[in-house]
């Protein structure tokens, strides 16, 4: 199925210091590529947003941002739709932070001044209110860990296919070579092509969907053993052993000490 292009934001004034934009995006849906004379902060409060950058392409879970340096051109969009969050900052506002497109971590804190920070758009700040959430994303985002890209993402046709089944339905039981066969060339060729556009091989990659997957419905509050059967285990033993082996920790295990960093963070010890 194609996708669909969404507008690009009109000219708006420079963020002084910050700008911040909510949209929902629908599914299959992207906006061009463009670019800003200022910093943005990618994010989505719910969904899973789909970036390209110069030979990259990545996705984005709403526990993960992408922080894309002022003058970067790029490419959003969503394959199942989100809550889409457009946090346009200032080049001052902005010292401290990465100069090359980056994916940051979202603690629970940063996201609920996000969500605060749409809500108050637009308002008078009589009292500075909106100035102080603001100042608090500037801090959160400084003190937010950087992290490698979980799931990179193909740009040909035929490898986004592939890879839009697979996050649809991560069960997918089917081999290299069935693959091979349904897109039209040798399983020797789909091995050497993928790898060599994603990046990784693509048994590496149906691990690390596996892995964003686990850890985005994880975090939805689904239980352990319905998140085993919608990945394709055979079991939630045979989950959490391939869990454990990727993330060094069970599941519940992880989302104990993610929660325990988040409140370490929010108190600042």
């Amino acid at each position: 199925m194609s996708w669909s292009t969404i507008a690009t934001p009109p000219d708006a004034p420079p963020p002084r210091p910050l700008t911040i934009r909510a949209q929902s995006i629908p599914p299959r849906h992207h906006f061009a590529d463009h670019a800003h004379d200022w910093h943005q902060l990618v994010y989505a409060i719910d969904g899973v947003l789909t970036i390209s950058t110069a030979g990259r392409t990545f996705i984005t879970s709403p526990e993960q941002a992408a922080w894309l340096p002022t003058g970067t051109v790029h490419r959003v969009g969503s394959l199942l739709g989100a809550e889409f969050r457009s946090l346009w900052i200032a080049d001052k506002a902005g010292s401290g932070l990465p100069s090359e497109p980056t994916v940051l971590s979202v603690t629970p804190l940063l996201k609920a001044l996000i969500v605060e920070a749409a809500e108050i758009n637009g308002q008078p700040d009589s009292d500075g209110y909106g100035g102080r959430v603001v100042t608090l994303i500037l801090d959160q985002l400084r003190r937010a860990p950087m992290r490698p890209a979980i799931l990179p993402w193909p740009r040909s046709a035929a490898f986004t296919r592939l890879c839009e089944a697979l996050f649809l339905d991560p069960a997918d039981a089917r081999s290299a070579d069935d693959w091979s066969r349904e897109l039209g060339m040798s399983s020797r060729t789909l091995t050497r092509r993928f790898e060599a556009e994603v990046g990784i091989p693509l048994r590496s990659w149906r691990r690390r969907l596996r892995l964003f997957r686990a850890i985005e419905l994880l975090s939805s509050g689904m239980p352990v053993t319905i998140v085993a059967l919608e990945l394709g285990y055979a079991s939630a033993s045979a989950f959490i052993f391939a869990f454990r082996a990727e993330v060094g920790a069970s599941p519940h295990a992880f989302l104990r000490r993610t929660a325990g960093q988040a409140s370490k963070r929010a108190s600042g010890s």
